[in-house]
């Protein structure tokens, strides 16, 4: 699905374009050359850039709060038509075709993981992927009305590995807030443990904290905190 046409019809659904953040306004969408891997050394500096700022937390908030109110909305038509509704279906779009397959490897992961949401591919979408270069990195953002997307940056995706990046954003839309200082098992630790972190699962208390959130699109669900670079 091209990225014109995602913004096409994100276009219907909000009266503005969306608010891309500002260091992300002109993504650069030409993938790096085959043989910058080694140009890309995990340091302090870089594992530090991951934490995002409260405005960035704030944001991304907005984005999971977006896509909650599209799942509930989609679940009550069903209920009304009489289907039995065990997960809310939280539905995606892809723009980021290099990274189609971990991106479908992110979703059967997290539709494994967890019962009370389940992440499928297809139109009428909650939200949508796209990549691009961006010096922050991998992200979330949200138009503040009611659509959003996750970012995922090449250069990252040289240094980090690229299913753990996607299965991480995704928890974002799913609710789980960042750990950085927590150990290689935790899915949202992030780049906290550095490039040698290949695991794109979560663990027992994110799955738990996932099932919880999600309870049958209960409209009670604890508060978060997010961000958008990772």
């Amino acid at each position: 699905m091209s990225h014109r046409r995602i913004l096409t019809s994100l276009a219907g659904l909000a009266a503005a374009a969306l608010a891309v953040p500002a260091l992300a306004a002109s993504p650069s969408t030409a993938a790096p050359a085959p043989d910058s891997h080694s140009s890309h050394v995990s340091t302090a500096a870089t594992r530090a850039a991951y934490v995002g700022s409260p405005q960035d937390e704030a944001a991304t908030k907005a984005f999971y709060d977006a896509v909650m109110k599209s799942a509930r909305a989609k679940m009550a038509k069903q209920a009304k038509a009489g289907q039995k509704v065990t997960a809310v279906t939280v539905t995606y779009a892809v723009d980021a075709p290099t990274y189609a397959s971990q991106i479908a490897s992110s979703s059967s992961i997290w539709n494994s993981s967890v019962s009370n949401v389940k992440l499928v591919e297809g139109s009428n979408y909650d939200f949508y992927y796209t990549e691009g270069n961006d010096p922050r990195g991998s992200y979330a953002s949200t138009d503040g009305h009611g659509s959003g997307y996750v970012f995922i940056d090449y250069a990252q995706s040289q240094e980090y590995d690229q299913t753990r990046i996607v299965a991480h954003e995704t928890g974002h839309v799913l609710g789980l807030p960042d750990h950085y200082s927590g150990p290689c098992s935790e899915l949202m630790s992030g780049g906290g443990p550095g490039p040698s972190c290949t695991n794109p699962y979560p663990d027992s208390t994110e799955r738990s904290k996932v099932n919880a959130l999600w309870a049958n699109g209960k409209t009670s669900l604890p508060l978060a905190a997010f961000h958008t670079s990772k």
